[in-house]
C-alpha cells in the first residue's frame, strides 16, 4: 500500500488517506472512501486539484471487503452485519436474546496484525436492534496471507459468538418459608417482578410453600409440569448445601446437581440444578434486593434455553465482584 499525493483528476478509484472538510467544518468525504468519478468532479468544485490516496497492492484486501468477511464468519443466530464508516463491521442483534461468547477464540484472534474484534459481555442480554460486536479492520487494507489465516482459524474453531433469541420464555418461581410461603411471596414478589422485567419477562406460575421438604417437592414438581423454560426458587433461608431442604428436594426429583456455589458476590451460595432440561436455580439472598447479582448473570443464557454449566459458573468468578 503506498500513499502519495495525485492530482485530482488521477485519483478515481484511489483510497482517500484522510477525511476532506468543507469549509466551515462539514465533512465532504470520509478517511477511507474509495473515490469515483463523481466524488472526483464534487472535489474539483470544491476547488481541489491535488488529494492524498492511496492504493492496493498485490497481496493486499481493502479494510471493507476484509471486516465484511470476518463479520459472515465470527457470528451466528439472530444477528444482521452492517458495513459502518472506517474499516468496520457492526453485528446487530434482530432480536431480544442473550450472546453467547467464546472468550479464548476471541483473545487468539484479537492477537493477530490484521483486524480486532470487540463483543458485549458473554452472557450479555441484549435488545432488538443493539450492537452486540464490532470488527475493526487496520487502517485501509490488511495482507491477504494475515487475512486468510483469519477466516481460517474461524471456519475451523468458530464462531466466536452466537447471538441466541429469547422467544416465548415462561419462568416458574416457588417462594418458600419455614414457617409460611406466603411470608416469602410478600418479601419477594416485587423484586422478582422488577427483576424479570429487565429482560422482558413476567413469572408464568407461582408457588409459595412452607420449606419443608415434601412440600418443596410436590411444589416444584408442579411447577415442572408445563416444562418451563427456567424454576427459580426464592427461599427466605440460607441452604447449607445441596443437603439442605431445598437440595434435598430437588434431589428427590431426579434431577442433576450441576453446581453448588458461585463465584459471585452478591449470590455465592447459588445452587444449579436440571430436572431433564429445565434448569432450577436456588439463590437465596439474591431476591432481597433488586442490585445486579448471579441471578441476573445467568438467567439470560436460560432463557435463551442454553444450558448454563458448573464450568461455566466457575468461569464468572473474573469480573464476579458485582458489589
Amino acid at each position: 500500500m503506498k500513499a502519495q499525493t495525485v492530482d485530482i483528476k488521477d485519483s478515481t478509484g484511489r483510497i482517500l488517506c484522510c477525511t476532506i472538510f468543507r469549509q466551515g467544518g462539514k465533512k465532504l468525504l470520509a478517511k477511507g472512501h474509495v473515490l469515483s468519478e463523481d466524488d472526483v468532479r464534487l472535489l474539483e468544485t470544491e476547488g481541489m486539484c491535488r488529494v492524498w490516496v492511496t492504493e492496493l497492492e498485490d497481496g493486499e484486501v481493502g479494510e471493507d471487503q476484509a471486516v465484511m468477511l470476518v463479520a459472515s464468519e465470527m457470528g451466528c443466530g439472530a444477528l444482521e452485519i452492517r458495513l459502518a464508516a472506517g474499516g468496520r463491521a457492526n453485528l446487530m442483534a434482530t432480536e431480544d436474546g442473550c450472546v453467547l461468547v467464546d472468550d479464548e477464540l476471541l483473545k487468539q484472534i484479537n492477537c493477530t496484525a490484521s483486524v480486532v474484534i470487540a463483543t458485549v459481555p458473554n452472557f450479555g442480554f441484549t435488545r432488538a436492534g443493539q450492537r452486540i460486536a464490532t470488527v475493526k479492520s487496520a487502517p485501509f487494507a490488511v495482507a491477504a496471507a494475515q487475512l486468510e489465516a483469519v477466516l481460517t482459524i474461524l471456519r475451523e474453531r468458530g464462531p466466536i459468538l452466537q447471538a441466541r433469541p429469547i422467544r416465548t420464555p415462561s419462568v416458574g418461581v416457588l417462594y418458600t418459608d419455614p414457617l409460611s410461603g406466603d411470608r416469602a411471596r410478600q418479601l419477594f414478589e416485587n423484586i422478582m417482578r422488577q427483576r424479570l422485567e429487565r429482560f422482558g419477562v413476567t413469572a408464568s406460575y407461582v408457588l409459595a410453600t412452607v420449606e419443608e421438604e415434601s412440600a418443596v417437592l410436590r411444589g416444584l414438581e408442579h411447577l415442572l409440569r408445563p416444562k418451563p423454560t427456567a424454576v427459580l426458587v426464592a427461599s427466605t433461608t440460607a441452604p447449607a448445601g445441596p443437603e439442605d431442604v431445598i437440595g434435598r428436594a430437588i434431589a428427590q426429583l431426579g434431577s442433576h446437581m450441576e453446581r453448588f456455589l458461585a463465584p459471585v458476590e452478591p449470590g455465592n451460595l447459588l445452587l444449579l440444578a436440571y430436572k431433564d432440561e429445565v434448569p432450577i436455580v436456588s439463590a437465596p439472598g439474591c431476591f432481597r434486593s433488586a442490585k445486579p447479582n448471579v441471578v441476573d448473570l445467568i438467567l439470560p443464557p436460560m432463557l435463551a434455553r442454553y444450558r448454563v454449566s458448573g464450568w461455566e459458573v466457575a468461569c464468572l468468578g473474573h469480573g464476579g465482584l458485582l458489589a
